[in-house]
C-alpha cells in the first residue's frame, strides 16, 4: 500500500483520488455541458442549469474547504499539546506565537528535533515551507486527506 512508504518533503502532499480524479472532473465536466447547452440552445433552463451547477461546484469546494480546516484545527491543537510536552518549560510561552502554517508544518518533525526547530520557528519566523524543507527526521502524517 502507498501510504506504508516513507514520506518526505517531496512526496507527502496527498490526493483523495475519489475526489480529485473522479468526483471533481464530474462536476467540472458536467459544468462545461451545461455552458455549452447553453451557448448552442439559449433557454431559461439552459441558464438556471449553469447557475446550479456552478453552486454544487461552490458547494462541493466549500466542503472540502471546511473539512481541512477542521483537519487543521486539530493539528494545531495536537502540535500545542506535543510542544507542550517536548518543550522545556522556559520554552514553552513561544508555543504561542507560533502560527497555524508552522504548527502544521511542525507535524512532520519527528519529537527529537521538534524542540530546535520550533525554537527555530519562533525566532526566525520560518515559512511552512521552509519548516518543512528544515526537517531531517521525517514523522509521517497518513491520515491527512
Amino acid at each position: 500500500m502507498s501510504e506504508k512508504n516513507p514520506q518526505n518533503f517531496a512526496n507527502h502532499a496527498r490526493f483523495d483520488p475519489l475526489f480529485h480524479f473522479i468526483i471533481v472532473p464530474i462536476f467540472l465536466i458536467t459544468w462545461i455541458m451545461t455552458v455549452v447547452t447553453l451557448v448552442r440552445r439559449p433557454a431559461l433552463l439552459a441558464a438556471w442549469g449553469v447557475v446550479f451547477m456552478t453552486a454544487a461546484i461552490l458547494g462541493l469546494l466549500k466542503a472540502r474547504v471546511y473539512a481541512l480546516k477542521v483537519q487543521d484545527r486539530v493539528i494545531r491543537l495536537e502540535e500545542r499539546l506535543r510542544l507542550t510536552a517536548l518543550l522545556p518549560p522556559s520554552a514553552q510561552a513561544g508555543i504561542a506565537t507560533l502560527t497555524e502554517a508552522q504548527l502544521i508544518a511542525l507535524r512532520f518533525a519527528s519529537d527529537a528535533e521538534v524542540p530546535a526547530l520550533a525554537e527555530r520557528c519562533i525566532h526566525e519566523k520560518l515559512a511552512r515551507k521552509d519548516v518543512k524543507q528544515a526537517i531531517q527526521s521525517w514523522r509521517p502524517d497518513y491520515w491527512r486527506v
